[in-house]
């Protein structure tokens, strides 16, 4: 019981962490994951009253659990991706133009049921594991022959304690694997219990030898998933992407996948970064992005010996730093697999060279320029070290990613802001990436009110359109002085030129609609353990709900 507990668990979070990936909202799914679950794990206790030889469900039981809980992932990334395939598969088999999207109801109702399966397979498998504890139960009398006191806290004992296990195994060893890999090996010791329990009460099942041979199968099984499933999972992940997909892989903190794609304008292959499925930056229009991120803050700075970078793993931002006359520039970064394979050199993890080659060319070999400091640490806690040692910074630059997940929010909260203005140096100036001004209009006022409300003197927002996103935001404030678009409309020549902005350019990307920020009031600051913002940003992309009014 204290095993096949074990397994039960790890099936629930593999589910969870699945559903949390594809479905895009990572503490809903994983809530909703846990709880239905859960729910099915009560109806299957129910359930088992109906089997009267208690022998033989027990054993078939977990033959069942293993094949579904080795399969399901499979199973549900097969049917996405057939469900994204299916539009282009009809535009091919019509001869629609190349621009031709076929979006009808059909096809969306497909997909938004591709994506709802986690949830079923979550239901089923819960309602097979809910059975086992009842069963077991029974087994246990008919073998004793007698009524036991001490039986259901025995069986619970054994549950409790193997979930626990299970937890830390998970958080230890699987968490580190494959999803595939993971699965494969949990149903191994379901395999395992059955047979075990075959040979030890093969005399009280029914059809012992078609069993036995099903969990014969079942070992193979194993062994090809083992094998194989990886590979399979991720030529069914590169389906969902558009242009070939030159490098998939998990790191402990995210799914990174960089794709390539030919142009007839551009004489090199265009890459794009996306990390948990959302885009980070196109090559095509990086340049953009990452000039409006940095010259602002860079331009309104009284000076440029040292600047802090938050975020920016790709060393796209350190790039354009690194274009300044800076003494020294700082890069603090959780994921060290990602910064190695944008070319960071002496760490522990091992990147395809052809790749990080390229990336390189692309960042210009910023995160290896002796002049950049980078630091693998949650940002949260470095900055509190910082203020330790008493360090300040000209300029920082908060390039992160949206905050679409629970442990992202607290490096936009009012708390972690207060700490950063500590580093700011008086005549600095900070810039935070905000979103987007269009879909997600109250994420990205309720980023500007949170720095406010930090004791920042100044705090402005500017906008500007980026192919590959659409309308993009960003945050700029300064401690003392004035604001940072005084400062920077006193600049006469840009003392760094850059092909995408001028003087009049960046002056009209502070600019917004009428009535823009009329909702101000009502927008709440997100203040640490909030979670403010977080619901912001994940209502309104849900919704497609935040666009600009009147």
């Amino acid at each position: 019981m204290a095993i096949l507990a074990g397994c039960g668990l790890i099936y629930e979070y593999l589910l969870s962490h699945y559903a949390g990936r594809i479905l895009g909202s990572v503490e809903s799914a994983i809530y909703a994951m846990i709880g239905t679950m859960i729910v099915a794990m009560g109806i299957g206790a129910f359930l088992a009253r109906w089997f009267k030889d208690p022998f033989t469900a027990f054993a078939w039981l977990e033959s069942l659990i293993a094949l579904l809980g080795m399969s399901s992932i499979l199973i549900i990334a097969s049917i996405i991706a057939v469900s994204y395939t299916l539009p282009h598969t009809f535009a091919s088999l019509y001869n629609l133009p190349a621009d031709a999207v076929l979006d009808g109801a059909l096809f969306e109702q497909f997909q938004n049921f591709a994506r709802f399966l986690p949830y079923i397979f979550g239901l089923i498998l819960g309602i097979f594991i809910g059975m086992e504890i009842p069963l077991i139960a029974r087994i246990r009398q008919h073998v004793y022959g007698r009524f036991l006191e001490n039986n259901a806290g025995t069986i619970y004992g054994a549950d409790y304690i193997g979930a626990g296990v299970g937890a830390a195994i998970w958080v230890l060893v699987m968490l580190a694997l494959p999803i595939m890999q993971a699965a494969a090996w949990t149903a191994l010791f379901n395999v395992i219990a059955g047979l075990i329990f075959l040979w030890r009460y093969h005399q009280h099942v029914r059809f012992a030898k078609l069993l036995l041979v099903c969990h014969l199968l079942l070992l193979g099984l194993f062994a090809i998933f083992l094998v194989y499933a990886t590979t399979w999972m991720k030529d069914l992940s590169n389906v969902l992407y558009k242009d070939k997909v030159i490098y998939s892989e998990s790191t402990k903190y995210q799914h990174v996948v960089i794709t390539e794609r030919l142009s007839r304008t551009q004489a090199a292959p265009i890459n794009d970064l996306f990390l948990n499925g959302r885009l980070q930056f196109s090559s095509a229009d990086e340049q953009i992005y990452h000039t409006m991120l940095v010259y602002p803050a860079m331009l309104a700075a009284n000076r440029h010996d040292h600047v802090l970078i938050i975020g920016g793993g790709d060393g796209l931002a350190l790039r354009d730093v690194l274009k300044w006359p800076v003494k020294q520039a700082t890069l603090i970064d959780l994921d060290g697999q990602l910064l190695t394979l944008f070319g960071l050199s002496g760490t522990e993890f091992q990147t395809p060279p052809s790749i990080t080659d390229k990336l390189k060319d692309l960042n210009l070999d910023a995160l290896n320029d002796p002049r950049a400091t980078v630091v693998v640490a949650d940002a949260f806690l470095e900055v509190e070290r910082m203020l330790d040692q008493g360090l300040q910074f000209d300029s920082i630059i908060i390039d992160l990613p949206d905050p679409n997940h629970p442990d992202l929010n607290k490096l936009y909260s009012d708390y972690f802001y207060n700490h950063v203005k500590q580093l700011l140096a008086p005549d600095g100036a900070l810039v935070i990436q905000s979103t987007s001004p269009y879909h997600a209009k109250k994420a990205f006022i309720s980023i500007a009110k949170t720095v406010k409300h930090a004791g920042f003197a100044h705090v402005e927002q500017y906008q500007q359109n980026i192919p590959s996103f659409g309308q993009w935001g960003w945050t700029i404030a300064t401690r003392t002085g004035q604001p940072a678009s005084a400062r920077i409309a006193q600049v006469s020549n840009f003392p760094v030129q850059s092909n995408w902005i001028n003087q009049n350019y960046l002056q009209a990307a502070f600019a917004f609609p009428n009535n823009f920020f009329s909702s101000n009031k009502e927008i709440e600051v997100n203040r640490l353990g909030s979670g403010v913002l977080y619901d912001y940003y994940r209502q309104a992309w849900q919704t497609e709900s935040e666009l600009y009014k009147n």
